[in-house]
């Protein structure tokens, strides 16, 4: 039964409640249990675990780092690949969060019959065009309408990259993925609905100390299948170990590298090496009896003779300088 207050009592009540002064719970009561509420942002997905995340974080990475060696040799530039940011978010804000000027890649994934979003921002498309075709751009070149030769050459650029993602995923998940379509516009619809919980993992490139932004946008829906494989646990099992080593040797087994010969060397004074010409004899710094010795990009190979092979020239290799397996 409630507490019956005396007059004093009241008025006192009333005296403070005028004050803004009235306590919550009147003298002597019982107390109220306080609330207890849990904020829950239900704008932001959360159907990708901290496992499904931390293994595709580190695909990720080995994408990068076997897509910078066969880039930087494709292109003879120095080109950098870094995962920076991997977020979950709906379809339609991931895709709202993508750069403007951007290619929009849209992947088959098989044996599902899903598809994921690759972009890539026209910037560093336009830099590894120039240098594919010999140029040497310290900046990145404006903005252009694509020729039909920009088109061919892109197409081979992001199959190129699609195959070293592609190997990734299939060691990750037992999924391949090829590009479907290549487009200057953001008409994505067709991959998932805008509410589907998404992925997105943003790399950043750099060429020439030039940096542009790439993304992988990763629905729910396209995964979903293999989504307990996804979740594995993190310590693989020996077996998926060698087979991720084995598919990640055939990639870069697969780099073409630049072999050249060389003959030998010496330093002469400038004066002598302006008066050169036709008859002038220079003697190296090696026994004719040495032969040339063979280079791997800048790692010296092997030693070898010289000779021909028909109507070209042609080398015999004679024993190795190698100190690796």
């Amino acid at each position: 039964m409630s507490e019956i207050l005396d007059r004093d009592k009241v008025a006192a009540l009333v005296e403070a409640a005028k004050r803004g002064e009235l306590p919550d719970q009147p003298p002597g009561g019982p107390q109220r249990r306080g609330q207890r509420l849990r904020t829950v942002d239900f704008s932001t997905p959360t159907k990708f675990t901290s496992d499904h995340q931390r293994r595709i974080a580190r695909a990720i990475d080995t994408f990068c780092q076997t897509s910078v060696t066969r880039l930087s040799t494709e292109l003879r530039s120095p080109v950098e690949l870094e995962a920076i940011n991997s977020t979950q978010a709906t379809w339609s804000d991931a895709q709202s969060q993508l750069p403007t000027g951007s290619l929009f890649v849209t992947l088959d994934v098989q044996p599902l019959g899903t598809r994921m979003l690759f972009t890539i921002e026209q910037s560093f498309v336009l830099m590894c065009l120039d240098l594919l075709l010999g140029g040497a751009p310290d900046k990145p070149p404006r903005e252009r309408r694509f020729s039909e030769i920009d088109t061919v050459l892109t197409h081979r650029l992001l199959e190129s990259m699609v195959h070293q993602l592609s190997l990734v995923w299939q060691d990750l998940a037992g999924i391949s993925l090829s590009i479907i379509e290549i487009e200057t516009h953001n008409d994505t619809s067709q991959i998932a609905a805008v509410s589907e919980p998404t992925f997105v993992v943003v790399i950043e490139s750099r060429i020439n100390k030039h940096s542009a932004s790439m993304a992988l946008l990763i629905p729910w829906l396209a995964i979903d299948a293999v989504g307990e494989r996804l979740s594995g646990k993190e310590t693989r099992e020996p077996e998926a170990e060698s087979a991720g080593a084995a598919e990640i040797g055939r990639a870069v087994a697969a780099v073409p590298v630049t072999l050249r010969a060389e003959v030998a060397a010496v330093e002469l004074p400038i004066e002598e090496i302006l008066s050169l010409g036709p008859g002038s004899v220079i003697r190296l710094g090696a026994q004719a009896e040495q032969g040339v010795t063979v280079f791997a990009e800048n790692v010296k190979l092997a030693r070898a003779q010289p000779g021909s092979n028909g109507p070209r020239r042609a080398i015999q290799v004679s024993g190795t300088d190698r100190r690796f397996g």
